[in-house]
């Protein structure tokens, strides 16, 4: 069974939510197809492949309101620019939860305070 990771912690996937996948190599101009979705995931096959937050930006700037989960490799150091980038919450395989530990996911659960632009205009 995979790990939930948000805000307060990792925590079983329950496996209520039922997704439609968004491939990370999905052209933007086809986003508007996906706004009607009430959740989307959208997987990560590398921890160094961005496409995925640059997808979930893209979505909430054109209105998207639904769930929205990043999935596969995502690590705790990118937590924070899930959060910022419009996902509500990462899952994570067991294993990845084991070698990251909630520790290293909750130290960078405050993404509000880890927000670089917002530090340098005095905002955070």
């Amino acid at each position: 069974m995979n790990t939930i990771v948000t805000d307060t912690g990792l925590a079983p996937d329950t496996g209520i939510i039922a997704f439609t996948e968004l491939p990370a190599d999905t052209d933007p101009a086809q986003l508007d197809a996906f706004l009607p979705k009430a959740a989307l995931r959208i997987p990560f096959d590398s921890f160094a492949d961005g496409r995925g937050f640059t997808l979930a930006r893209l979505l909430r700037l054109r209105g998207y309101r639904g769930h929205l989960r990043a999935s596969g490799h995502v690590i705790a150091d990118q937590y924070a620019m899930a959060r910022r980038s419009g996902f509500d919450d990462v899952e994570i395989t067991p294993d990845m939860a084991e070698r990251q530990p909630q520790d290293q996911w909750l130290a960078r659960a405050n993404w509000h305070q880890h927000d670089y632009q917002a530090r340098m205009r005095g905002t955070a």
